[in-house]
């Protein structure tokens, strides 16, 4: 009875071992959220997120008032990674050739010579972006999408890993160009960015007074290498989803295209969107497979830029968040 209850045991342990091994992974994710905690005081949701989006490979557009730490948390993340990083402030005088680079002529071979713009590297920072015109934000969706540009009839591939991570002011509308929904789409996360509650702020304000540093990335050390996050981003599309949640996945969007509160519906792009993300979240808290809470997780951000809610409900104070959420909460999940 003995060896049976022993052999049972085993088999057990066999069958709930995980299929991937996601401990280096968490690990050097845990590691990350450390050195980026030195500096910044909660923001929990925005670094977790755009955690996410570095393992699914996808490019962030973070919106919230100035002075939440948006713009020196994308650069505290560029610097946990060993990649080449790039910032480029938009400017309404900012020009597409300013982004992608131009042919300048070489006087000693008689020829044109392409000189790169600051696009091409892994980890891009884009401040205000809803501060340059039409023209330049086009020129920059381009190489989100296609990963590569044409000049002079030549193609350049960007390099590997290549993220994007965007920010602009809610409030302030003036000397600015709204991003069109086509555009917006190709971004894979929204994330909105609100106040700190009084302890944080609190935190932050002790903080800054320990801290003798000029220039707080200082504090911040180099975690994972560019290889590494190929290597976790490679892991990442291996996550088990079972069938019951690829449905689940497909009623949230079929739904937002249904729902009467709102006047453009999620796209397939969002449909995959919302998948690789779900697989990321699960990979950020070491599991191997999707949840339900996964997916739930992922919809918010994935859906609210993608989305629009109708003038008449929009009037009424309705957000696209409170609408996900009531189809959410109107979806069975699946068990």
């Amino acid at each position: 009875m003995e060896n049976f209850a022993t052999q049972n045991q085993e088999n057990l342990n066999t069958e709930f071992r995980p299929r991937l091994d996601m401990t280096e992974l968490q690990q050097s994710l845990e590691g990350v959220k450390t050195e980026i905690g030195k500096v910044i005081i909660g923001q929990e949701s925005m670094i977790e997120h755009l955690l996410v989006a570095l393992l699914s490979n996808g490019h962030v557009l973070i919106e919230g008032v100035p002075g939440v730490a948006k713009t020196i948390t994308a650069k505290l993340l560029a610097k946990t990674v060993e990649v080449g990083f790039s910032r480029i402030q938009f400017t309404p005088d900012l020009m597409p050739s300013d982004i992608l680079g131009t042919s300048i002529f070489n006087v000693k071979n008689s020829e044109f010579e392409f000189k790169k713009g600051p696009i091409f590297s892994s980890f891009i920072l884009i401040d205000e972006i809803n501060r340059s015109p039409a023209k330049t934000q086009a020129a920059l969706f381009e190489v989100m999408e296609e990963r590569q540009i044409t000049m002079d009839g030549k193609q350049y591939e960007m390099q590997e890993p290549f993220l994007v991570v965007a920010t602009q002011n809610p409030i302030e509308h003036e000397g600015t160009y709204r991003l069109p929904e086509a555009q917006l789409d190709r971004f894979l996360f929204k994330i909105n960015v609100g106040y700190p509650n009084l302890s944080q702020e609190i935190e932050i304000i002790k903080n800054q007074h320990e801290n003798k540093l000029e220039d707080k990335t200082d504090a911040v050390q180099k975690v994972i290498t560019g290889a590494q996050l190929k290597n976790y981003q490679n892991l990442v599309k291996d996550v088990v989803v079972e069938t019951q949640l690829l449905e689940y996945i497909a009623k949230i969007i079929v739904n937002t295209r249904e729902n009467q509160f709102l006047y453009l519906g999620a796209s397939p792009r969002a449909s995959l969107a919302l998948l690789t993300a779900s697989k990321s979240f699960a990979a950020v808290r070491g599991r191997d497979f999707v949840t339900p809470e996964d997916i739930k997780e992922a919809s918010y951000a994935v859906l609210r830029h993608r989305v629009m809610v109708s003038p008449e409900r929009e009037m009424e104070g309705l957000t696209a968040d409170e609408i996900i959420r009531q189809i959410l909460e109107a979806i069975e999940i699946p068990r």
